[in-house]
């Protein structure tokens, strides 16, 4: 159960997440908002020779072509599947401190309904955003009565029927939302396609394979979708386990790379009590502590933080009370210091004793790319030299095959703007 704190630029995924997903025994998920030269083509081919590549690219961060479909409303066909899925439409778009606000919470609670309603009867998902904008369709409250959800369908049917502008204010934050839907492009990846394979996540719990989530942050981004896709192979792998003798062997490892901008899960820390028990090991990488805070709230960052078993703090720590706190984990120890002065009877010598702390906060915000602190359950503070994998003995081949990976990726990127100029012209 890992959680690593490193700033940009600081070796984190050359040190961590790429030596990681090279030697997993069992399937990967990565999730990350960039390919070239990063996690995705360092890892790819060798990936490719132990199992199937997946890759969910909606936003063509890797210009990859889309060579499979996930149902995204798979889950969604029960009550607490569906605001589950709302719920990571709703985290993609507010932080944690603002999430809990009258018009958020019946934006989501609506999403759900309509979800739920879509789920029921094999709806594509691309009917939540015609019913989004038309807020007086009657067609989800009937969806919903029809699958004997009628308690939902009444207070679907009571928000359709309330006041005019608390209605079209509640349906706005809803298509905000879930905004990214409106994209053809994304929406291909998550409805169905009889021509692609289906991508199944309690089929790939089972395998060796590898699945790659990219997308972009920031607003209008598809990180609501990547976010959904992680916590259905999650929750898979946790049934699966659970099915066939408590534990996946192998386990299954998840890199969750930019989780706070392309991956927020908002019951993360609630996951980690109980991942790693099931043979799902979760490796979650933040830029800052204090990014945490904003994506789960001073509550959730810390229960994050407290149920991690590794802790690793890298350099570019620039938070002085998150510094002071990893100062005191490491303990004082005593420190001898002499004073000499001088009377008319001559020269005295004082030796005495002295307090301070193993790693002061200045130490730590001054750490060197390279370097990081280990907090292990059981363990005293430890100072790591990290080892990135291009410093490995398979560095020559892992580069080559991450340059020809990257060069893929710029000439489908060139493909693609061939093409956009050739139908404008």
């Amino acid at each position: 159960m890992i959680v690593a704190i490193m700033a940009p630029r600081s070796g984190k995924t050359s040190t961590l997440a790429i030596p990681a997903i090279l030697a997993a025994p069992g399937p990967v998920l990565l999730t990350s908002n960039k390919a070239a030269n990063d996690a995705f083509t360092a890892t790819v081919d060798a990936r490719a020779e132990v199992g199937t590549i997946w890759a969910l690219d909606p936003q063509q961060i890797a210009h990859h072509p889309r060579e499979m479909w996930w149902d995204i409303l798979a889950d969604a066909r029960d009550l607490a599947g569906a605001k589950r899925l709302a719920g990571h439409f709703a985290a993609a778009s507010v932080d944690e401190s603002n999430g809990t606000d009258f018009w958020s919470t019946a934006a989501s609670n609506t999403l759900g309904a309509l979800f739920l309603a879509a789920a029921s009867h094999r709806r594509p998902i691309t009917d939540v955003s015609a019913w989004l904008a038309s807020p007086a369709d009657r067609t989800p409250v009937d969806l919903l009565t029809e699958a004997g959800h009628e308690a939902v369908a009444a207070q679907l049917q009571g928000t359709v029927s309330g006041a005019t502008e608390t209605r079209d204010g509640i349906f706005e934050t809803a298509r905000q939302y879930a905004s990214c839907l409106l994209d053809p492009e994304v929406v291909a990846w998550v409805t169905p396609s009889p021509d692609l394979p289906e991508f199944k996540p309690a089929r790939f719990a089972t395998s060796r394979d590898t699945l790659y989530l990219l997308s972009k942050d920031g607003g209008g981004s598809a990180s609501a979708i990547i976010a959904a896709a992680a916590d259905a192979v999650m929750r898979a792998a946790v049934i699966v386990a659970e099915r066939s003798g408590g534990r996946l062997d192998p386990p299954a490892l998840c890199v969750l790379d930019e989780a706070a901008n392309v991956c927020r899960i908002s019951d993360l820390p609630d996951l980690y009590s109980h991942l790693g028990s099931r043979g799902v090991i979760p490796m979650t990488i933040l830029q800052s502590y204090r990014q945490g805070q904003r994506c789960w709230g001073d509550a959730g960052m810390d229960a994050l933080w407290s149920a991690a078993t590794i802790k690793i703090v890298g350099s570019g720590v620039d938070d002085a009370d998150f510094a002071d706190r990893i100062s005191r984990q490491g303990g004082d120890h005593e420190v001898q210091t002499t004073s000499v002065s001088m009377s008319e009877g001559g020269k005295s010598t004082t030796v005495s004793m002295r307090t301070e702390r193993i790693l002061p906060p200045d130490v730590i915000r001054a750490l060197p790319k390279g370097k990081a602190l280990l907090l292990a359950t059981g363990i005293r503070v430890a100072m790591l030299d990290l080892k990135p994998w291009y410093k490995e003995r398979s560095a020559k081949v892992i580069g080559a095959t991450s340059v020809r990976a990257t060069r893929a990726i710029t000439e489908r990127a060139q493909a693609k703007t061939r093409d956009d100029f050739g139908q404008a012209a």
